[in-house]
């Protein structure tokens, strides 16, 4: 019964909105775990399902953005539509799989400005860049959900779970979704987002849910020295079909209310309260486990 009164809510929210566009800011903290290429490919693989598909790039021009890896070069910026000086068909770059690419860079348009009503299509992304203290952007604090990419390993899982921290205490932060990347073995991987979900719940009571997982795959690269994302360029190889699989999945994912700029205002955030204790120990934990069994299977390959 909560389930059907759940997706009845959800409904009656979709059919009040102002735009039917959903946003989804996706992000990571640390040492860049793959946020980028996850959001070119799911907006790759959300665009071959039929979405209509922004891709809004918060990163100041470089050779890692989206716009440098499709080798695109659009017309405006967020800020020239807001102030319609372009529409947004005109501003964004058109990608051969159909993603619409805007640069979007922080502080480059009003705080107030929301994508939803300059959009007419149904998916919005938001590669999100981390403002200087490590807090989301007005941007992506509209988003109806946020994706948080890591990696497999202790210094990704450790640094994570310190920015989920940093963004609880900063934006009220009560949810979202973890999606790891480069995973050799998927049990490890659930076995990561379970410890994360169960430490954000009990520490922060933070409603942490798995987006799912890519696993690394060559192809990756390959796929971008052509200037395309994996899902164009190479549909069967492994982490294609995991983005494609999340990309399924975006569209049971439930609506939630919309937060508006004045409702997440930047809290003052204390730094000690930033220590991930609990998680940095079982970060530990997991990394001397992982010490141990590659010694064990060494020593099993002597024999």
């Amino acid at each position: 019964m909560s389930k059907l009164v759940s997706d009845q809510a959800d409904g009656l929210r979709r059919l009040l909105a102002q735009s039917s566009a959903r946003i989804i800011a996706i992000a990571s903290m640390g040492n860049r775990p793959g946020a980028t290429t996850a959001a070119m490919n799911l907006g790759a693989a959300l665009a071959h399902m039929g979405k209509d598909v922004l891709l809004l790039d918060e990163h100041r021009p470089g050779p890692d953005t989206a716009c440098a890896a499709w080798a695109t070069d659009p017309l405006g910026t967020l800020a020239d539509v807001a102030s319609q000086r372009l529409t947004c068909e005109g501003a964004a770059a058109r990608t051969e799989c159909g993603v619409h690419v805007l640069p979007a860079p922080l502080g480059g348009q009003p705080d107030h400005t929301d994508p939803r009503l300059l959009w007419d299509g149904s998916m919005i992304l938001v590669d999100a860049a981390l403002d200087a203290v490590g807090n989301l952007s007005p941007l992506a604090r509209l988003a109806d959900e946020l994706v948080v990419v890591l990696q497999p390993h202790p210094a990704s899982i450790t640094a994570t779970y310190s920015g989920i921290k940093r963004l609880h205490y900063a934006h009220a932060l009560r949810q979202l979704r973890l999606l790891v990347n480069g995973v050799a073995d998927p049990e490890a991987a659930r076995q990561t987002m379970a410890n994360l979900v169960d430490t954000g719940s009990r520490y922060l009571a933070v409603s942490i849910q798995p987006a799912g997982w890519v696993r690394a795959d060559p192809h990756l690269a390959d796929a971008r020295r052509l200037a395309r994302t994996v899902v164009e360029a190479f549909p069967a190889s492994p982490a294609a079909v995991d983005f494609r699989v999340i990309a399924a999945a975006v569209a049971q994912w439930p609506w939630r209310p919309t937060v508006r700029p004045q409702d997440t205002r930047t809290a003052l955030w204390r730094p000690e309260a930033l220590a991930s204790e609990p998680f940095a120990a079982a970060a530990a934990a997991q990394e001397q486990e992982t010490q141990e069994r590659d010694g064990r299977v060494h020593r099993a390959g002597n024999h």
